[in-house]
């Protein structure tokens, strides 16, 4: 199991109750004054992030047999055996477009690690790589709100996000390639204060491009091949936790 598996299940229940509890206790609860009560009649929205994310892949095995230099025979097999925790940081641009629909534009910068373990299904031996990367990411979103109630309010959120890696590092087991195309879909909450609009937001990223590099022209040390030849497909993933702040 990943070590981080349980914060990450723990911090979507937290969520989850969050967005619940306005309208699961509406019914008992009085009308407050409400903090800041024409900002989403604006129709511009503008504000910043931070954040935390764990950068994953799901690794396509394909069982290829390879023989050592001594005769030996080898059966790779490759996987992310952890999660390792990132930072985020970018800005937000949004646009109401109804009552309830905003389009927003995030340029966003993560900065994270992913650990890939090789083991020979065979032998048992293990390789380790460490794949850091540091991605500029564009994401187009569409948000969808409930009705506001006090100063609560949650919605529901997807969208596409073209990706740069600008830290890709060659002459390594597995080489990425540097674009990706990311579909995201989450959830968060509007929490109105009395100088500013704070957003908890948790969203899930599925890379939709195989970014697995197959053209080693990169390698000088041909034995480094039989890694990546042990893979049909690498797709990304990402699991971001947001603040934002307007």
């Amino acid at each position: 199991m990943k070590q981080y598996a349980g914060h990450i299940i723990f911090t979507l229940a937290f969520i989850t109750l969050g967005l619940g509890a306005p309208y699961g206790t509406a019914w008992a609860q009085e009308r407050k004054i409400q903090n800041r009560p024409y900002l989403d009649d604006r129709v511009w929205h503008y504000g910043f992030l931070v954040g935390l994310h764990v950068q994953d892949m799901s690794l396509a095995n394909n069982g290829t047999y390879s023989i050592t230099d001594d005769g030996m025979l080898e059966t790779w097999y490759a996987d992310v055996p952890e999660y390792i925790p990132g930072f985020s940081v970018g800005i937000l641009g949004e646009i109401k477009a109804t009552e309830h629909l905003s389009l927003r534009l995030i340029p966003t910068m993560h900065f994270g690690d992913k650990k890939v373990v090789f083991k020979d299904q065979i032998s048992g031996a293990t390789r380790e790589q460490f794949v850091k990367s540091t991605l500029i990411s564009v994401p187009i979103d569409l948000k969808i709100s409930a009705l506001r109630f006090n100063n609560y309010r949650p919605y529901l959120m997807t969208g596409l996000a073209p990706t740069a890696d600008i830290t890709v590092k060659k002459g390594k087991e597995l080489l990425v390639k540097k674009t990706d195309l990311y579909f995201e879909i989450g959830m968060g909450v509007d929490l109105y204060y009395p100088f500013f609009k704070m957003i908890p937001e948790l969203k899930f990223c599925f890379g939709l491009k195989d970014i697995l590099a197959k053209n080693r022209t990169d390698l000088k040390d041909a034995s480094l091949l039989k890694y990546g030849d042990s893979l049909d497909r690498v797709n990304s993933r990402m699991i971001v936790l947001t603040l934002y702040f307007e």
